[in-house]
């Protein structure tokens, strides 16, 4: 369906709708019916206004690709996240239409789904302004604001106060294929439940009963879920979502996936001692350099990995360094060898794994599951770097334990079941952040370079620059800004290293308050359903009486089951005073008018003046002429005269509209620190020297995810510099999808599933040779 069809579709189905429930009404329904009919045209206001404007973009956003085959940018993804957003409105307007008439519809229940799809369509309607202004500011074919002040400052500023809770409600994931969207939702009900019992030191009687009814209220209020999810990523450090993705670290976790994942022959925890070795160099066989152990910020420590091999082959079990290097970790490591074990000989061919986590949490554990795959398919061991983690080992120490397991694994090929003949590097996020700098790395010390690197949606740019695909923060349950700008601070080390401290309550304290909890949120619960069973007996009685009542209990139920664990003191870390009573409120906000909320940051991050050596300008080292392109489609109409401040808020949106905003106010800054503009940090802004050594380089990435632009700018990137590279876009899949792979694999086509991508880039990136191109993004 084309762009204006879906635009007269949609004006179609609301018409309709709103003019059948204009007229006759059931009394007991009068004000649901009015506030579906407003709803339907809210919409169909902010659809007139959205028309224009993707009808602009879809002009002019094919010059940003990164090839005509493979039409993928943060511009298409926008657009893409709108269409979606239509049509589901269209398809539940056509429910609507389909059964209105019947006797066990329920006008109130599509009021609100209809209202949440309005507010999400209004935020986006805001990301798409944002979007323009980026067009119109950016240099011709850079994806990128090639400054932290200005627009990147105005994204996180407005970021920090536009209302995100009804994406994560009932609009969570509704940009993905439906087959991913029970997992998400399954993410979103354990993050808040986690987030509400995290730091109360409970009993465990107490962990378990509050559990069971947290999670029960936010399965069936979806309003309440997105607000509490809201207030946990913009509140919550890095510590605790350290602590909540290293959830699959567990060994009940952890055992469960072991059984449900291949079977392989090999899977041993390795641990490397500290010690200082030469490797030859590649352009003089008589020198060599000496790869001196780890040292950054934590000093000298073994280096820990982890050997996975689907068939048990020769030197992977020999006596002499079994005993030195395997360690005992939670019961992970398995050898299994039978009476008549057949030993194969060494394979040809080794995979350097890093795994992703946003440089802070996880290990190889959590994505042993496609890592077996990996092995069986692709018939080679696997060596997975558990490198350290910020923020306790912030940058460089990742770095220096990846290079060192490279080197390390060069100079014993032996061990590990490996001729020493070919060498690939994968990693996904974080891990392919790692892929590209420790070759990086490689290059620089003139020691062997792998022979091909595979990274899946790798973070290639971790300064605060705003991209199109980057605005996608907003609404990516697993990516927000907020938690994604505090991993990259932890990882440039200007995040604190020490979690907040939490008072200690006596074991009898916790069972009287566990208990009180318990005994609350039951009578709660009991209350509720009464009122929803005697609902059936007010339907009698006036509109107005019943419009009045009916939200207010609602509302009040609400409040009252979470409001002891939002403001209990040992929920979250201290907040100032001032502010608290905003940031802690769960009042539901998607079925309100938030329009009122129009809150601006009352101050910009101070300006640090720096040396950015060889900074942006690298983006396009061979721009077309700027007249190439006519914009004025999108273009932002220029400002009025006056103040300095004004004329810039004023370009951000049009005269009249204004996005909805938050309670939940947190404070965000652009990062500042000069890692992070490190070659070796963000490979993006790496000289051209650096680049031209890396061997041929495949990119999976996802065309809704927010790190889209990183991986379309870096491909673009080592094409100028004829580096051979590829880019793959996948479609409907969100940032992480390889930990999701039995979900990931069923939604994809066999050519593009994610074992495929290392099949056939690992294996013809190793021969020296281009892989095909390929792509799937399709608008």
């Amino acid at each position: 369906m084309d762009t204006k069809a879906v635009f007269a579709a949609l004006y179609s189905v609301c018409e309709e709708n709103a003019a059948f429930f204009s007229g006759g009404v059931k009394s007991s329904q009068g004000d649901a019916a009015r506030r579906l009919v407003d709803v339907m045209n809210v919409i169909q206001e902010h659809a007139r206004c959205l028309e224009p404007v993707i009808c602009g973009f879809a002009a002019v956003f094919h010059h940003y690709d990164f090839d005509p085959h493979i039409p993928a940018n943060g511009y298409r993804s926008l657009v893409k996240v709108v269409r979606c957003c239509l049509l589901h409105i269209i398809q539940k307007g056509r429910y609507i239409a389909a059964n209105r008439r019947s006797i066990f519809f329920r006008v109130a229940h599509n009021a609100a789904e209809m209202e949440a799809y309005s507010n999400a369509l209004c935020q986006l309607r805001a990301l798409l302004y944002l979007a323009q202004r980026m067009l119109h500011d950016n240099s011709h074919g850079d994806l990128f604001f090639q400054d932290e002040s200005g627009l990147s400052e105005s994204f996180v500023r407005e970021y920090s106060t536009m209302h995100k809770g009804c994406f994560y409600g009932r609009c969570l994931g509704f940009q993905f294929t439906p087959a991913i969207r029970p997992c998400l939702q399954t993410l979103a009900i354990g993050l808040v439940a986690f987030g509400e019992n995290y730091k109360r030191h409970q009993s465990g009687i107490g962990v378990a009963a509050s559990s069971f009814f947290t999670s029960g209220k936010y399965a069936i209020d979806p309003e309440l879920r997105g607000t509490e999810f809201e207030r946990l990523t913009q509140n919550l450090d890095v510590h605790f979502w350290k602590t909540f993705w290293n959830i699959t670290e567990t060994e009940v976790l952890s055992s469960l996936a072991s059984m449900t994942s291949t079977h392989v022959k090999v899977n041993r925890a390795l641990s490397v001692p500290p010690v200082a070795f030469d490797l030859p160099l590649t352009g003089n066989h008589r020198g060599s350099v000496t790869i001196a152990p780890p040292s950054a910020h934590i000093g000298t420590a073994p280096v820990l990995m982890r050997l996975i091999s689907y068939d048990l082959r020769e030197g992977q079990v020999l006596k002499s360094w079994l005993d030195l290097l395997c360690r005992r970790w939670g019961g992970a490591i398995s050898l299994s060898l039978g009476l008549k074990t057949k030993r194969l000989p060494s394979s040809p061919c080794l995979l350097i794994h890093f795994h992703g986590g946003g440089f802070v949490a996880q290990t190889s554990r959590s994505h042993e599951p496609y890592l077996k795959s990996w092995s069986q398919d692709l018939d080679v061991p696997i060596l997975s770097v558990d490198y350290s983690l910020a923020p306790e080992a912030p940058f460089p120490r990742a770095l220096e334990e990846c290079f060192y397991a490279y080197c390390w694994a060069l100079r014993n090929h032996h061990l590990l079941g490996w001729t020493g003949e070919k060498v690939c590097l994968a990693g996904d996020s974080a891990g392919g952040n790692l892929c590209v700098t420790t070759s990086m790395r490689a290059a620089a010390y003139g020691v062997r370079m792998p022979d091909g690197i595979v990274a899946a949606y790798p973070a290639t740019l971790l300064t605060a620059y705003a991209s199109p695909s980057r605005l996608l923060t907003l609404m990516d349950p697993l990516l927000p800004l907020s938690v994604l700008s505090r991993c990259l601070s932890a990882y440039a080390g200007t995040q604190p290293q020490t979690e907040t401290q939490v008072e200690k309550v006596s074991t009898l304290s916790l069972v009287k308050r566990d208990t009180a909890l318990l005994l609350r949120d039951f009578r709660q619960g009991a209350s509720n359903w009464i009122h929803s069973f005697l609902d059936s007996n007010r339907a009698s009685a006036p509109s107005s009486t019943a419009a009045e009542t009916t939200p207010a209990a609602t509302e009040s139920v609400r409040k009252s089951i979470s409001e002891a664990s939002i403001s209990s003191p040992h929920a979250d870390p201290p907040v100032p005073p001032e502010v608290s009573s905003r940031k802690l409120s769960v009042k539901s906000q998607t079925c309100q008018d938030l329009g009122s909320y129009n809150i601006c940051a009352s101050h910009k991050s101070q300006r640090l003046s720096e040396n950015s050596h060889e900074d942006v300008a690298v983006f396009s080292k061979n721009p077309e002429t700027p007249t190439s392109i006519d914009i004025s489609a999108v273009a932002i109409a220029a400002p009025a005269k006056g103040d300095g401040a004004e004329l810039e808020s004023s370009r951000e949106f049009p005269l009249g509209f204004q996005p909805l905003r938050t309670e939940q106010l947190t404070e965000m800054r652009v990062e500042r620190s000069p890692v992070v503009k490190d070659p070796f940090c963000s490979p993006l802004l790496a000289p051209d020297s650096l680049l031209r050594g890396l061997p041929p380089v495949h990119i999976v990435a996802c065309a809704l995810d927010p790190m889209l632009d990183d991986s379309v700018m870096f491909a673009k990137r080592l094409r100028s510099i004829n580096q051979p590279v590829t880019l793959c876009v996948v479609d409907d899949l969100p940032h992480g999808f390889l930990s999701l792979s039995q979900e990931s694999e069923r939604c994809l086509p066999r050519p593009t599933r994610p074992r495929s991508h290392a099949n056939t880039a690992s294996w013809s990136a190793r021969i020296g040779q281009r892989p095909p191109h390929t792509g799937t993004l399709v608008l």
